[in-house]
């Protein structure tokens, strides 16, 4: 076990070395730290099978959620494993139900992040930034990012401590909106 006390002081650059040096530590002994983003395009990717596991919304069907408008990110380690999963559909306006997901339109410019699930802690938050900075670079006219999410306590923590706000509580959902990502 490494000792990290001698880099903690009251010195701020010492407390963000003290959390990057945990890091480096943790990629030497463990590379399975190392996570990057998979996107799932075609029922036969080797990660298409984690959607069964989907416990948010698990009766959409599989194939609804790959389309022209429809995208599955992963978030996975160097050794292929899964981290997280999550869904996304692209709209022109923010939806309040399931059912106005899976509508095709030729402009789209929200990405509706409709479930989420994950393996391993932080790795749900991973995953949303990944695939917004994703997005950001490779859909230009993709300007909002929102959810559409069950109207759960949990998922009320998880969207608002990661820096959502709420955008409108629907009769059935909720739509938060990360303004900042």
């Amino acid at each position: 076990m490494v000792q990290r006390k001698s880099l903690q002081n009251s010195n701020p650059v010492s407390s963000n070395l003290t959390r990057y040096s945990k890091i480096i530590i943790n990629s030497f002994n463990d590379i399975k730290t190392f996570t990057m983003l998979h996107l799932i395009k075609s029922n036969t990717d080797q990660f298409f099978g984690f959607l069964k596991q989907d416990p948010v919304r698990p009766n959409i069907p599989h194939d609804f959620r790959i389309g022209d408008n429809r995208d599955i990110f992963v978030l996975k380690s160097t050794d292929d494993t899964v981290k997280a999963v999550t869904c996304v559909s692209y709209r022109v306006e923010v939806p309040s139900t399931e059912d106005e997901l899976f509508t095709d339109v030729a402009e789209p410019t929200v990405a509706t992040f409709y479930t989420i699930w994950s393996y391993a802690p932080g790795a749900g938050r991973d995953l949303i930034f990944n695939a917004v900075d994703y997005l950001k670079k490779n859909k230009p006219t993709i300007t909002r990012f929102v959810t559409l999410s069950p109207p759960t306590e949990m998922a009320k923590r998880f969207h608002l401590k990661n820096g959502a706000i709420v955008f409108r509580e629907n009769s059935t959902t909720v739509n938060y909106e990360y303004m900042r990502v």
